[in-house]
């Protein structure tokens, strides 16, 4: 009934213990993708009853999942971060979601961190407002305006049913037939938006999103940030949303908001040298780099 797809890199530390919870599950396919991982991650999970997928190149996050879902035939699809931990109760919760609802394209999960606290998972889309407050520190000064960020930070939000305008992918509940009928996630971005630009594909095709509060999920990740390495990554991939989703000036003004929160973060920044490094390569990839949506 359901396909578990983990797309892995470097995972080999996180790895077995991920899925080795799911696979005495009655109705559950575990399916590995690995991107060509340099520390072998499929080793550790080569003598479980699961499928395996070795990639000989990393085609990014959004590239693996593709591999995945398609490897599969269960009506529903879990996308699952191999860091991340799901046990059969929750699963049942969110596939009952989807049963009781023929128009929901996918039911997602409240995340805690590896410490039991709450992780923001429900977001707003990219508005021009949130980004320039964001590269302007406005979401520290107001924490608790919705104009200054798109993590939704309300707890009681968390506490019930809802639908935000999308969450987190480290792990989402999926129908088959809607992934079919959107041919898969956008594999154009490497890793970062792929899904904010699933939820936003699910809503144009006539899908709903559903927020479910009684499934629970354990991610090891869910509170870091970008490592420094990563954030030219992070601004191409917002970069490459706002120019799909947006106009013209509303993609050339986000890309300019993009590039004066990466200036902003190289004058100041929490993460030392290494991380003005990064702002300083996003700042310059967002100026220069062109761009295809």
């Amino acid at each position: 009934m359901v396909d578990v797809v983990v797309v892995s890199y470097n995972s080999r530390d996180r790895l077995r213990a991920c899925v080795d919870p799911l696979l005495g599950l009655p109705d559950v396919h575990v399916i590995v993708v690995d991107n060509a991982s340099p520390d072998h991650s499929l080793e550790v999970v080569r003598d479980l009853p699961l499928t395996a997928i070795q990639l000989a190149t990393n085609g990014g996050f959004a590239h693996g999942v593709n591999h995945g879902w398609r490897a599969g035939s269960a009506p529903y699809v879990l996308l699952l971060n191999p860091d991340a931990r799901i046990d059969g109760p929750s699963i049942g919760v969110l596939v009952r979601a989807l049963e009781e609802n023929a128009g929901l394209g996918v039911a997602a999960p409240r995340i805690l961190d590896a410490d039991g606290s709450l992780d923001w998972s429900q977001r707003r889309y990219p508005r021009l407002r949130s980004t320039y407050a964001r590269a302007l520190f406005l979401h520290r000064l107001f924490p608790g305006a919705d104009w200054t960020d798109e993590l939704v930070r309300d707890e009681q939000a968390y506490a019930r049913r809802g639908s935000p305008d999308w969450v987190s992918g480290a792990c989402l509940l999926l129908r088959r037939e809607a992934l079919e009928a959107l041919d898969g996630l956008d594999e154009g971005f490497f890793m970062y938006a792929e899904d904010i630009d699933l939820c936003k594909r699910l809503r144009g095709a006539g899908y709903e999103l559903q927020f479910e509060p009684a499934a629970t999920v354990e991610h090891e990740g869910g509170a870091s940030v970008p490592r420094a390495t990563l954030l030219p990554v992070l601004a191409e991939s917002r970069i490459r949303y706002a120019a799909k989703h947006r106009g013209r000036l509303g993609s050339f003004l986000e890309r300019l908001g993009i590039a004066l929160e990466a200036a902003s973060h190289v004058a100041v920044s929490r993460g030392g040298l290494a991380a003005r490094r990064g702002h300083a390569r996003a700042l310059r990839l967002s100026l220069t780099r062109p761009l295809q949506s």
